[in-house]
């Protein structure tokens, strides 16, 4: 014999209660049940507005007449007429009596706990008493059951406390009566010895159902809900939470009690103390096997088996010497909250004894307080304690587990996965059991804490990135282009997802709380975009308070670097191609750096030098492993590298660089390519990477132009230049030529100094055979002195650039 628990949205609609008794049907084929039915969704919640309502003299007729009308829609939806009218009759005494109570309360302006549980018990009563009729017209020997008259309590009402003997001997002899009928049971209400109606307590429903279970040694005990099973962690919070299988009952209740209101706790106690199987299910998927939680559960794989969260705590923090080596303060503090009916959630205290910190729910905390304030008002006033501080808009995350236990790691993962994103942790608790760690956290931070802790602890689910991109130009398009085409790969491959949650041009910026399509970024930009306002993006993106965030900056605009060092502060990584950030004041690098490492974040810009070429990351780990770097020569440019590598035979100066212009190797006006400046901030980022703090101005650069061409006025004017002084160029390539060498424009770091000048080599030297608009650079080192480690490739267009912005976003991801 099975117990079939159904909650409020099983019997929230005609359509819902049609997929109940579809499940009924099918399990009474197999054997024996017995159905517990909460009220209709959200009656409970109107039937308490309404009580409230009178007691404040406010009139609550609309919601009357709001819960009479959902159960007669049903009745005539699923009742034949000839049917109808006795169970309107009743249902409208029902809603009489439920009336003249409410309209005692309104007369007299007083709502006792007696009478609120009077109130909520008309919604169990009418649910039953509908689906048992609707019940009879495809089921035989239904019979509706009223909980008050089996199951009795002590006088504790709102969370009255259950005479389980009694009650289950009641039960018992109540079911060897109506053997072969289906009973459909009221959940959530009972009654005490004086026969008035008491409530189970919030969620008591499912308690109907372990008591019933118990007493009946019932075989499983079915809670039938809207989801399926129990999940790795809220639904609503987290998109990539999936079902759980099976749970152990200790770790069934710790998720309960830490918020997954899938189950109500104190169910699981009957349950627990027979071995009754609980099977968490789904009605409106009924073919979903569902959680099982039972004591002999297979040995699980997962880490943890759920994350659950409570979203709306305060907590009170009591310190002072008077607390230090005083045996019972504790049990004097805590018996105080008991006595006055106050559930303390968590509670952590120091191990010097000077502080106890301990979480209630808000609704509490002010109660408490006036109570501590007056049990020890001496030692407060006294000083021995310092007053209680209130601390609200908190929350409790939990981690659950039987696996948790001696398995090393588990706490340092849980707390990465947080500090990584900026999540500050206010309390810890975990108990000698090591089913549970518990943190206490600001409330805005909960959904990115749960999203985070969620990716850190199930490495088979895909990590999601969240990026938020500034610059549609050549390389944004590429890049978004690149993501689009390896999506499949990096799920497949990597376990990554990559979401692009906003874009940002100097005109337009988008941003989604769901991310953009791919494919019509364009078009979205376009349609629902807004001006662009940098400032603006950075605050939304940062009020979006996504786990690892990624801020792409592919610009080259120096308006973006004035915010990298609040979105490094704000736990965001950074991924750029823009070079002004790192080479500007060597102050502000520093900055860059410090803020990206205090705040556990990624400050990646292998883009800065030799665009997709693994430049940066090379000397950081030739550094790393502790080699000693001696010289790094290189040529960064690669305009100025495919200008003197075509520059040759009898090609002229001025017509090689009209060519590289024409191919799009240089910027609208050649000399920002040709002046070095570009080249020289390269050369500065890899010698403050290479750990000397230099400035811009100590660098050397030699002038590869004549001053008239510098001087010019205009493109035109300088391409004129540079035919007129077509001797100098031609006799520099000649004394090359004649000594058999080429000419190469190479950037050189050695003894703490650099210097950019135009050298003739020979086929001795590594970069004689250069081709194209290739970099190459040297690192000659303690370990590669002999013979340099040589890094070459091409330095310069999009698709390069976008794939070493991609890179990078990826190594973020790894994190």
């Amino acid at each position: 014999m099975n117990i079939l628990k159904f909650g409020g949205t099983s019997v929230g609609s005609a359509k819902s209660i049609s997929a109940l008794l579809d499940v009924v049907e099918e399990s009474r084929k197999k054997e024996d049940c017995i159905v517990v039915l909460s009220a209709m969704s959200g009656v409970t919640n109107l039937l308490l507005a309404m009580a409230e309502q009178a007691q404040r003299g406010e009139d609550y007729s609309e919601n009357l007449l709001a819960i009479e009308e959902r159960h007669f829609e049903v009745i005539r939806t699923l009742l034949p007429a000839s049917a109808q009218n006795p169970v309107f009759t009743k249902l409208k005494i029902y809603f009489n009596e439920l009336e003249d109570i409410l309209q005692a309360v309104y007369n007299i302006r007083e709502l006792t706990a007696q009478t609120k549980d009077l109130i909520l018990s008309y919604g169990e009563r009418c649910s039953a008493f509908m689906v048992c009729h609707i019940a009879k017209q495809r089921l035989t020997d239904v019979e509706a059951v009223d909980g008050t008259t089996l199951i009795k309590t002590d006088s504790n009402f709102g969370q009255a406390r259950v005479n389980m003997e009694l009650s289950e001997l009641l039960i018992s002899d109540y079911y060897a009566a109506n053997q072969g009928k289906l009973l459909i049971v009221t959940g959530f209400i009972s009654s005490n010895d004086e026969g008035r109606v008491t409530t189970l307590g919030r969620g008591g429903s499912d308690y109907t159902a372990a008591i019933w279970g118990s007493a009946l040694n019932a075989n499983e005990i079915q809670i039938w809900t809207d989801v399926n099973g129990m999940l790795t962690a809220d639904p609503r919070i987290v998109e990539k939470a999936f079902s759980l299988s099976e749970l152990s009952y200790i770790e069934a209740m710790e998720l309960s009690y830490f918020g997954a209101k899938v189950i109500y706790p104190p169910t699981m106690t009957p349950a627990f103390l027979k071995k009754i199987p609980i099977v968490i299910k789904n009605t409106f998927d009924a073919d979903f096997p569902g959680t099982y939680i039972r004591h002999d559960v297979k040995k699980s794989e997962l880490p943890i088996k759920g994350i659950s969260s409570i979203d709306d705590i305060s907590i009170l923090n009591l310190s002072g010497s008077g607390m230090v080596g005083k045996a019972g303060f504790s049990g004097r503090l805590f018996s105080l909250l008991s006595r006055e009916q106050i559930n303390v959630v968590l509670i952590t205290q120091s191990s010097s004894e000077h502080s106890i910190t301990f979480a209630v729910k808000p609704e509490d905390a002010v109660k408490a307080l006036n109570l501590i304030s007056k049990e020890f008002e001496l030692e407060l006033q006294a000083k021995k304690l310092e007053y209680p501080e209130v601390e609200k808009e908190l929350s409790v995350l939990a981690i659950v587990g039987e696996n948790m236990k001696h398995t090393p790691g588990i706490s340092a993962r849980l707390f990465n996965a947080l500090g990584r994103n900026g999540v500050n942790v206010r309390a810890i608790a975990q108990g000698s059991s090591e089913y549970n760690i518990s943190v206490i956290l600001s409330k805005s931070d909960l959904s990115k804490a749960v999203n985070a802790v969620h990716d850190a602890f199930y490495a088979e689910l895909k990590k999601t990135l969240h990026i938020f991109c500034l610059g549609t130009g050549n390389i944004g398009k590429e890049l978004f282009r690149q993501l689009e085409k390896q999506m499949p790969h990096l799920a497949k491959n990597n376990d990554l997802q990559v979401k692009v949650m906003g874009i940002s041009n100097t005109k337009q910026m988008y941003l989604s709380n769901h991310g953009l399509n791919l494919e019509n970024w364009q078009l979205k930009l376009q349609e629902k975009s807004e001006p662009a306002d940098l400032k603006l993006f950075v605050k939304k993106m940062k009020a979006l308070n996504l786990p690892n965030c990624v801020f792409v900056d592919n610009t080259a605009s120096a308006n973006p670097v004035n915010y990298y060092k609040e979105i490094l502060e704000s736990s965001i990584s950074i991924v750029t191609c823009n070079k002004i950030g790192n080479s500007a004041d060597f102050d502000q690098y520093r900055a860059f750096k410090n803020a990206a490492r205090k705040y556990g974040v990624d400050f990646y810009y292998e883009t800065n030098v030799g665009a997709g070429l693994p430049i940066i990351r090379t000397l950081k780990d030739l550094m790393m492993s502790g080699d000693k770097v001696g010289r790094i020569e290189a040529i960064l440019s690669g305009t100025i590298s495919y200008i003197f590598n075509n520059f040759k035979d009898d090609k002229q100066f001025h017509a090689v660089v009209k060519e590289a212009q024409e191919k799009g190797y240089t910027e609208p006006d050649p000399r920002d390519d040709l002046n070095g400046k570009d080249f020289m901030r390269k050369m500065l980022i890899l010698a403050r990477d290479a750990g000397y703090p230099m400035e811009a101005t100590d660098i050397s650069i030699e002038n590869i132009l004549p001053a008239a061409c510098l001087a010019a006025t205009s493109v035109a004017e300088f391409y004129q230049e540079l035919e007129n002084n077509a001797a100098y160029f031609e006799d520099m390539k000649t004394k090359a030529a004649n000594q058999k060498q080429v000419l190469r424009y190479i950037g050189k770091l050695e003894n703490g100094k650099v210097e950019i000048t135009l050298q003739s080599v020979d086929d001795s030297h590594p970069f004689f055979a250069l081709s194209g608009s290739d970099n190459i650079i040297s690192f000659t080192t303690d370990r590669y002195n002999d013979r340099p480690l040589v890094v070459k490739g091409p330095g310069a267009g999009a698709e390069v650039t976008a794939a070493g912005v991609f890179a990078d976003i990826i190594n973020v991801g790894k994190k």
